[in-house]
């Protein structure tokens, strides 16, 4: 399957802070792919170095073969681009923003843009200033999906969304992408939609990538173990078998790719002293919190 975007050992600095370093991925035609990660990791960075606003200290990135860094007109009118803010024209009305940007796309198709209006219960003449920020999203997924592009990068789509019209965006947005093999990448916030729209993924911790699978091996793949000890606080440490842990008062919660046996093998090499030992499971955002840490 041919690669829409890929990354080879990028590398940024903010001045004397590093973003990331040698961080490799790419992204399969025809697939949505999330990069997932906590503020400061740098999806933000990885967006706009795509985007070709910003240059990386060290590596590059291409996108249907060419660096992002100088990309042909004919390769960036196959890019829409959803930016964090969804930014409009908000004196206009619905009819007069998708006339206005159709000027500017000759392969303009407007039936989905009006598709998804129809689905909000918006009228052509609402303006886009009396808009809620929710409906404001919608009508900037839109104006995208009318271009037409083989590739959409979308930064943090969920800014102001209430559940609902996650839920809009999310179902509308898949079942588009699959229909038209369309290539989409995208970052979130909110984990929990993340396990019903991607395919692929890479987690970014600080400096360097912690995960790069799909989703549903990851979850197949990383367990939650809980355990009442009865000697005093054991000594956990993160290492190739404990990749991260909580104590509270007389529990321990261990986060592992680990099997069952091999943790009680583990906790007994240590002279843990363990009762109650039990699989938890977990959500797409538990799991991304037990892998990464709450803070």
């Amino acid at each position: 399957m041919e690669e829409v975007i890929q990354c080879k050992n990028l590398t940024h600095y903010y001045g004397a802070k590093l973003v990331f370093e040698n961080m490799n991925f790419t992204v399969k035609r025809g697939s949505i792919f999330g990069l997932l990660g906590k503020n400061g990791t740098g999806k933000t960075t990885t967006i706009n170095i795509l985007n070709g606003f910003l240059q990386p200290t060290g590596g590059e990135c291409l996108i249907f073969g060419e660096n992002t860094q100088a990309l042909s007109p004919p390769t960036k009118a196959k890019i829409g681009f959803l930016m964090e803010g969804h930014i409009q024209y908000s004196f206009m009305n619905i009819f007069q923003i998708e006339k206005f940007y159709s000027a500017f796309y000759p392969d303009w198709k407007k039936e989905p843009y009006y598709e998804l209006m129809k689905k909000l219960e918006i009228s052509q003449k609402q303006k886009i200033s009396k808009m809620s920020c929710g409906q404001r999203s919608q009508v900037a997924l839109g104006l995208i999906l009318a271009q037409d592009p083989e590739l959409m990068i979308l930064d943090d789509y969920s800014m102001g969304l209430d559940p609902g019209y996650r839920q809009l965006f999310i179902d509308y947005l898949s079942e588009y992408a699959k229909a038209e093999r369309k290539t989409i990448f995208v970052t979130s916030h909110i984990i929990q939609d993340m396990e019903r729209l991607i395919d692929d993924m890479v987690v970014l911790d600080y400096r360097s990538i912690l995960l790069s699978m799909s989703p549903k091996k990851f979850m197949d793949s990383f367990k939650q173990y809980r355990f009442e000890f009865r000697n005093s606080p054991p000594e956990l440490h993160k290492d190739e078998i404990i990749k991260n842990f909580d104590i509270i008062k007389n529990h321990a919660t261990v986060y592992t790719f680990a099997a069952r046996a091999e943790i009680e093998n583990y906790l007994r090499s240590k002279q843990i002293q363990f009762v109650d030992l039990q699989e938890i499971p977990m959500s797409l955002e538990s799991a991304f919190i037990g892998l990464t840490g709450k803070y």
